[in-house]
Order: structure tokens, then sequence, then C-alpha cells
């Protein structure tokens, strides 16, 4: 993935990027990938739902933490009364096992855990990632190479044992989405500083680049005025890569027991109880799975045609509802 978006030119070189009427021609470009927008208007969807899980919980008269004794069958094991896990009225997707907890308020306030960590992480990786590629390629020799074998440390660091380890040894006091946020973002940057970096040495050699520091702008300004700007696509278009990755990483620590404890709600936590309800309760299994998959599914199509809108010579690697046609006709 990143050897593709580090293989091609940068933004600044290419004149299918106009400056101003850059984000129109990016629309005009989306637009004519179906999959891309049936993908976004998920994406977009989700976020709504996320955002107003309180409201919807509210409305169906449940929260995610109250137990419903009742409502399962203790004889069984747990098993929730009623078909298909216990759907009613009051409880729209059903129940959880053993604790009757309503599964529709889990799995919204789930999908806002779970959002949240990924994006806040991109956002930690994406930050990181550029001050220290836009530093290396602006700085000298020595800081060049002291910033690339550091990166190479952070890239060789295998993600999952060293968010095991942090994880581990924290404070349960600390606010667990926000301390799995951070740990993503500040083990996983080393990737967003390579692609950074190489683009940044590539537009450091243009003339206009070129000019401004020698007419004695400091590295600061020149990254903020020339290179910044210039990096905005490629930065983008990996960071809407990266979401999809940060949202499985999130859901596999929590899976492993060190992620978002509870009562505070995840998918990675719901798989984690329900790997031994998928023949008694299967909707528990299937519902934070589906949504996951779904989930994981929209945001890479989602990034792919950013890639592809960003950079048009990059042909996009899905081959339906891309509309290859209508662009070749065009």
């Amino acid at each position: 993935m990143s050897e593709v978006i580090v293989a091609s030119r940068a933004p600044g070189t290419d004149p299918s990027f106009p400056g101003a009427s850059g984000a129109r021609q990016f629309w005009r470009r989306l637009r004519t990938q179906r999959a891309a927008l049936v993908a976004a208007a998920f994406v977009a969807l989700l976020v709504l739902v996320a955002l107003t899980a309180p409201l919807l919980t509210a409305v169906e008269g449940q929260d995610p933490t109250t137990y419903h004794p009742a409502l399962v069958d203790s004889a069984r094991g747990g098993v929730p009364i009623g078909s298909f896990g216990g759907v009613s009225g009051s409880h729209w997707l059903g129940v959880e096992p053993q604790t009757g907890r309503d599964l529709f308020a889990r799995l919204v306030h789930g999908a806002r855990v779970s959002l949240g960590v990924a994006f806040a992480a991109t956002l930690v990786q994406v930050l990181i990632g550029v001050v220290v590629g836009v530093a290396a390629a602006l700085g000298n020799r020595w800081v060049d190479q002291l910033l690339s074998r550091v990166t190479d440390i952070i890239i060789a660091m295998p993600l999952m044992i060293m968010s095991l380890a942090l994880l581990a040894i924290v404070p349960s006091g600390f606010p667990r989405p926000v301390l799995v946020a951070l740990i993503i973002g500040l083990v996983a940057w080393g990737s967003t500083a390579k692609i950074v970096r190489a683009h940044a040495l590539t537009l450091k050699e243009l003339d206009h680049v070129a000019a401004a520091r020698l007419s004695g702008w400091g590295p600061w300004r020149v990254a903020r005025r020339e290179l910044l700007p210039a990096l905005a696509a490629p930065v983008i278009t990996y960071a809407a890569l990266l979401v999809p990755l940060n949202i499985t990483v999130e859901a596999a620590l929590s899976f492993l027991g060190v992620g978002v404890k509870p009562p505070t709600p995840s998918w990675g936590q719901m798989l984690t109880a329900a790997d031994v309800w998928y023949q008694a309760a299967p909707q528990y299994l299937l519902l934070p799975a589906g949504s996951l998959f779904l989930t994981v599914l929209a945001l890479t199509v989602l990034g792919d045609g950013v890639r592809t809108a960003l950079d048009p010579r990059a042909a996009s690697r899905l081959r339906v509802g891309t509309g290859r046609k209508r662009e070749a006709r065009a």
C-alpha cells in the first residue's frame, strides 16, 4: 500500500492539481466511482449513528449497561428468552446472553468507541509522521540520518506486541479508549513518516521550493508555505487507508482483553464475550462481527476511491463501480 503512494509523483508536480479548482476536480473524479460513493454514504451513516447513539438508545428506552436478568433463561445457562435472541419492541436487536443487556444500545455505543479510537489513532499517526518526515527532508544530513534510523526502529517494532506490553503496565484508572488510541498512534507512525519524507525530498528539488530556500526562508516557513499544501493529497490518501487498519487493531486488542474494558462497549470486546455463544445465540456474535466487517470494507473502498481521485494516474484496484469506461470516454 505504502509503496504505491510513494511511487506516485508529488501532487505539486502534476498539472491536474490546479490549486483553486483542485477540490472540484477531486469531487468530479470521485463521483465517477460508484463503489466509493456508496462506501462514503455508509461511513457517513455510521458516523451519524455513532454520534447520535445516546439519542437512539433513549428512543428505544434502553442503555448499554443495565442488566435485565428476567430476559435470560438461567436454567439454560443464560440464553435469551424469546425468538431471535429476545428481539422485541423494547429490545430492537435482542439482548446479551447471561446479562440481558440491550444489544442495540451496546452496538451503537460500541461504534462510538471503535470509530473514535480509530480516527484519534490515525490523527496521532499523521501528526507525528508529517512532523518527522518533513523535518528529516529539510534537515541536514545528520538530522536526516538520525530521524530515518528512529523511523526504521519504530517500523520494526511489532505493533500488537508493543501495544499489549504498554497497555498491560498502564494504571487501570487511565481512560481506556484514549489510552488505546494514543498507543496505536505512538507505535505505528513510522510508515507515515517514510511516505512524507519521500514526497518532501521530491518536492524540495522543485524550482519554487529551491527559490524559497535561497531567498532566506527558514525550514519551517518553507514547510508551511511550500511543502505542506503539496503534501496534503498523499497524506489524506494514506490516512484514509489507515482508519480501517486501526479499527481492526482496536478490535484485536479488545478481543485479547487488553483494550477497552467493561462496562464500556466496543465491537472487539463484544466479540470476546460472544465466542462461546455462536450456537446458542448467534446474533450476539454476528452483529458485532458483521458491523466490523462492513465498516472496514467501506473504509477500505472509500480510501481506494480517495487515492484514485487524488492521483488520476493510479488506476483503482477495484473492478466494480469505479466508472472506468465513463472516464475513458471523457
